[in-house]
């Protein structure tokens, strides 16, 4: 009776909080009669074994192919797939006689005339650039185009921009076709849209860029294309629902204004395009630059001789207040426009050296300008951003607001002042002098 009653004092085995292997099991209940262990504990600390660890690599997209985990990089490649970039397009140059071009055919129809590497590398022959906002987003925009033909050796580069934003690539020379299409309409012409897809589709593009936020519309018009990446923002709510399924890459910004991030407001993109691969190390994102025909150059300098000023002896004031659409400033920032009275007395700090020329974008302001700075002033019209960038290349700096002046006079390294800074400032020291002019009076 005695050894029943012990045996059924006897600690029961503690179970494993975790499923691991019976030997485990095993050994864990064989100790349970110790009185110095911590049964939990112990089988705790035992069914915590380290468990085989299985890296998993970024997915392109997690909407096309839940078990496409990347390259692998301990695949090698024999020398049939050649490392590094891209080499130059080996066909033949394009029939100049012919209207419709040579040699374009569709992807993978004329493969005897591309390298056998070519769709292991991922190469680009053809890339295609949807440009949302006006001429400040894309001037913003000529460091990845510059990124893409660096990236790409030998690579086409075609820009789809709204009417006001296709002005700007005459100040690009690595754009070969621009073509104005709105993409920010939101409601665009049957007609008109059906006839761009036919457009883009016949050029059978190898990428196509965007940066327009996308939701399932954009992503539909990118979809058929036909392109073999499409590659996008997407809306950082729910309206981006679906449009992942359409495209290949998606960036999700921080705000549904891209104008927001400034100069850096295509960081996500640059990133992905500059990204390293095989032999190819990671691609820096160039500087600014534009470049100015010889031409554009002689008409704007008729233009500020007429204005009554000399090359290198005035300073460009840009950023009137007005309604038209040639004001170039930033959607980011659609309050960044002055009054002429504050332009006056801005300027009226100006050295006699240097006399101020005014930059209206339009012809009915100029009479509001003669009225507060008086008939003597130097007003020129200027309406294309390759105008005002002649008009800037000649000044010896820029006093502007935040516009396209501003990315300009950076492009041609020319000296410039950020006139809302500058008015922030003093109004921030002119605030802390009341406050402490009050203070005095208050203890005195």
């Amino acid at each position: 009776m005695a050894s029943a009653t012990s045996a059924c004092l006897l600690p029961k085995p503690v179970a494993p909080k975790f499923p691991c292997s019976p030997t485990i099991v095993a050994s864990a209940t064989h100790l349970t009669n110790a009185p110095f262990l911590n049964n939990a504990s112990l089988s705790d600390q035992l069914c915590h074994a380290p468990r085989p660890c299985f890296r998993r690599y970024a997915k392109k997209n997690g909407w096309l192919d839940p078990f496409d985990f990347g390259d692998d990089p301990e695949m090698e490649y024999g020398s049939m797939y050649s490392e590094g970039k891209q080499d130059e397009d080996p066909r033949p140059p394009e029939s100049p006689d012919n209207p419709y071009g040579f040699l374009k055919f569709p992807m993978g129809y004329g493969v005897e005339v591309a390298s056998l590497g070519l769709k292991i590398r991922g190469d680009v022959r053809r890339c295609c650039c949807v440009i949302s906002g006006g001429v400040y987003e894309n001037l913003l925009f000529f460091p990845t185009i510059q990124l893409i033909k660096a990236r790409y050796p030998g690579v086409q580069v075609d820009v789809l921009a709204s009417p006001r934003g296709k002005q700007t690539y005459e100040l690009n020379k690595n754009v070969r076709w621009a073509d104005a299409y709105d993409a920010d309409e939101d409601f665009p012409d049957p007609a008109e849209y059906t006839d761009m897809i036919g457009i883009l589709k016949n050029r059978y593009y190898d990428m196509i860029l965007s940066t327009k936020l996308a939701g399932l519309g954009h992503a539909s018009f990118l979809f058929m294309t036909t392109a073999r990446d499409r590659v996008s923002y997407v809306y950082p709510n729910v309206n981006s629902a679906g449009a992942g399924l359409l495209l290949s890459q998606t960036f999700t910004p921080d705000c549904v204004n891209l104008s927001d991030g400034g100069y850096h407001m295509y960081h996500q993109m640059t990133d992905w395009l500059g990204r390293p691969a095989r032999g190819v190390p990671r691609e820096p994102l160039p500087p600014l630059k534009v470049s100015i025909s010889r031409k554009l150059k002689e008409y704007v300098m008729e233009k500020y001789t007429k204005a009554g000023v000399e090359k290198g002896k005035y300073v460009v004031i840009h950023g009137i207040q007005s309604d038209s659409k040639a004001s170039m400033q930033s959607r980011g920032d659609t309050d960044s426009l002055l009054p002429i009275q504050t332009w006056a007395e801005i300027t009226s700090t100006i050295s006699s050296g240097v006399k101020p020329v005014f930059v209206i974008p339009h012809e009915k302001v100029r009479e509001d300008v003669e009225d507060i700075i008086g008939e003597e002033a130097s007003i020129v019209f200027i309406s294309t951003p390759g105008q005002l960038a002649a008009l800037i290349n000649d000044s010896v700096g820029v006093i502007a607001t935040n516009t396209a002046a501003v990315q300009l006079s950076n492009a041609r390294e020319k000296p410039w002042q950020h006139c809302l800074v500058q008015l922030r400032r003093e109004g921030e020291a002119l605030c802390s002098r009341r406050r402490r002019e009050k203070m005095q009076d208050y203890f005195f």
